[in-house]
């Protein structure tokens, strides 16, 4: 997926949709190190904004915003990824550190040797590998939320028990399927062309098993727990795509494996445009709360709109 430049194109077009002057006093960026002992085997990066070290914002509940990293290629090593995060860091703290809400951006790897895994996914593979390295990383995450919530605190910062979240291709499919696996975790995730399809909030489809990612039909057997419907169901989505979007995962065994590609196509819908009404469909079959926007004329890039609309998603959800 051809996804190297599409942060960026939205951290700029952010940027030019809410001008603003320059904080007075900078905010601060915190590399945090990989620390098994706390579940997590990789390092993140924490971003702080300038506003919430003044007394007021110490005397109510922060939501930390989570932005998974997506370094739009596989590489083997995690130099490549980590210097791709860093880059982008200080794009991340000047558009979102203007929601007033710290930031988390993990730095996990996507292997080129075992380039099925496609860990910066979270798709199927990364929950069925034998290679713990790549293996779970939903679980890493959420123990990084887990310490970057007591770090915060250490700031005097009260942050709530819900993450915002926020992705475009490949990290929105993961957003989306951590959502999933962890409604516990997710106050509202804004989800922008997620590879094609959004996961499907059911387990069959015109009596198929739609298995993960597709939907849900066996993320018990994978994961060892079922999605909790009734938490699923109070998080908040924001679904987006360009009319003329064409990047579509479930043709590529990155993505997805070729029965789910055999079962999708000929069931859902052969491009994600033609996807798009049957997955707003079932989201509202299953009563969740879930917004899905197309904009006509846009291609696999976050438009002005695009960016404006999240924005003020993020913003009204921030609370």
């Amino acid at each position: 997926m051809k996804t190297t430049l599409l942060l960026i194109a939205f951290l700029l077009l952010a940027a030019a949709a809410f001008p603003q002057d320059a904080p007075s006093q900078p905010g601060k960026t915190e590399r945090i190190e990989a620390d098994t002992s706390k579940g997590f085997s990789y390092p993140y990066f924490l971003y702080i904004p300038p506003a919430l070290r003044e007394e007021n914002a110490q005397k109510g509940i922060q939501t930390l915003l989570v932005v998974p990293n997506n370094t739009g290629k596989p590489i083997d090593g995690l130099e490549e990824h980590e210097k791709n995060v860093s880059s982008k860091m200080v794009q991340i703290a000047f558009v979102f550190g203007r929601l007033n809400v710290p930031v988390l951006v993990p730095v996990f790897p996507r292997p080129a040797k075992e380039w099925k895994i496609y860990t910066h996914a979270l798709d199927r593979d990364s929950l069925t590998t034998d290679l713990e390295e790549y293996k779970r990383l939903d679980l890493q995450l959420a123990a990084m939320i887990r310490d970057a919530r007591s770090k915060l605190k250490s700031e005097k910062l009260n942050i709530g028990d819900k993450v915002l979240m926020y992705g475009f291709s490949a990290s929105a499919m993961f957003a989306n399927r951590f959502a999933f696996l962890h409604p516990n975790l997710v106050k509202a995730a804004a989800v922008g062309s997620p590879g094609g399809w959004p996961i499907a909030p059911v387990e069959k489809y015109k009596d198929k098993e739609l298995r993960y990612p597709l939907g849900i039909g066996d993320v018990k057997a994978l994961t060892g727990k079922g999605v909790d419907m009734e938490k699923l169901a109070k998080v908040s989505f924001l679904f987006f795509l360009g009319g003329d979007d064409d990047n579509d995962s479930l043709v590529f065994r990155d993505g997805y494996e070729q029965e789910d590609e055999d079962l999708a196509l000929p069931l859902l819908g052969k491009k994600p445009v033609d996807r798009w009404p049957v997955s707003k469909e079932l989201y509202e079959q299953a009563k969740m709360n879930a917004e899905f926007k197309l904009y006509p004329g846009e291609g696999h890039r976050p438009s002005r709109q695009m960016v404006e609309d999240v924005m003020a998603f993020l913003e009204k959800n921030k609370y």
